[in-house]
């Protein structure tokens, strides 16, 4: 039981939950049967998965149901809750309003480190199991994970596997779906001048069976306006930097060209763009393939993407 658990009283009109000094007891006393538990195929034995459940639901904060990672903290009268929610509640217990002070529970702390689970992207194709501890850093980083929808234009919080933002891009964002590894697209703005009203563009281009997204945005490196195309591969970096592609937009005998390897749309949009990783095109240059008048841009951007052997 926790330091001077049996000198408090348990609130009745605030809600109640487990009650975690006897869990705990209890877990502690299973310890060495939990920790005896195997993975097989991807399914723990029937025998104890109703106690491992039971230990797992301990691990998560009554306050933000996520898994808590030491430090676990916990009030005197034994109710846990993960460090970033002590902050949030004000060292205030939210089961019973005592303050909970610096109190850790090294007892949950010591049956987390007896756990072995397996990825919350299970469902998705990943098999691994990990220690609790391993767990989350590994989730971080599963290549299962899912992908965030890769479309500029709004924050769209919309997020999954490959074939389902391809149906996304088009159905609900209008995007222009292309089969080929060639592309010759025309960019018009009738008044060039208003970089900071971002002008951008994205094309989905179906190529060796894999999605590529091309963009096209102006914006402002610093103080100077820029126009800038570049391509992204719907997929995982390892796979990515199998292809290349090239970009190249002139006029008037001039021409400017870029070659590099598509970034995975794990990485941001913003953060490929802000690291100018392809082809970028200062305004006045821009302007000097549209005409030179100065009144509209016309850029034509033409490329091509292929497989490296």
């Amino acid at each position: 039981m926790a330091p001077g658990g049996g000198a408090f009283k348990e609130v009745d009109s605030l809600p109640k939950f487990v009650n975690y000094d006897v869990a705990i007891v209890k877990a502690e006393k299973s310890s060495s049967s939990v920790s005896s538990m195997k993975l097989k195929n991807g399914f723990r034995e029937k025998h104890g998965m109703s106690s491992m459940n039971g230990v797992h639901d301990l691990l998560q904060c009554p306050v933000c149901r996520s898994s808590m990672y030491p430090p676990i903290h916990q009030c005197p009268n034994g109710h846990t809750l993960c460090s970033n929610c002590k902050i949030r509640v004000h060292n205030s217990c939210p089961t019973c309003r005592f303050e909970l002070g610096d109190i850790r529970c090294l007892a949950l702390e010591r049956v987390a480190e007896s756990l072995e689970l397996p990825c919350q992207y299970q469902d998705l194709g990943c098999h691994d199991i990990f220690p609790y501890y391993s767990k989350l850093k590994h989730e971080q980083n599963c290549r299962f994970r899912p992908y965030s929808c890769p479309y500029a234009g709004s924050e769209c919080s919309i997020t999954g596997d490959i074939p389902t933002l391809a149906a996304h891009l088009k159905d609900d964002h209008k995007v222009d779906m292309h089969d080929g590894c060639t592309f010759n697209h025309r960019y018009v703005k009738s008044n060039p001048h208003e970089v900071e009203n971002a002008t951008w563009m994205l094309t989905v281009f179906n190529c060796y069976g894999k999605h590529f997204c091309l963009h096209f945005e102006a914006f402002q490196v610093g103080l100077a306006p820029v126009y800038m195309a570049f391509l992204r591969f719907m997929g995982e970096d390892s796979e990515a930097r199998k292809y290349s592609y090239l970009l190249e937009v002139g006029g008037y005998g001039r021409k400017l060209t870029w070659q590099g390897v598509p970034r995975s749309i794990r990485d941001s949009y913003k953060k490929v763009r802000d690291s100018q990783d392809g082809l970028v095109i200062p305004r006045d240059l821009a302007l000097f393939f549209s005409g030179g008048d100065g009144q509209e841009l016309k850029l034509r951007v033409t490329g091509r993407i292929w497989k490296e052997f």
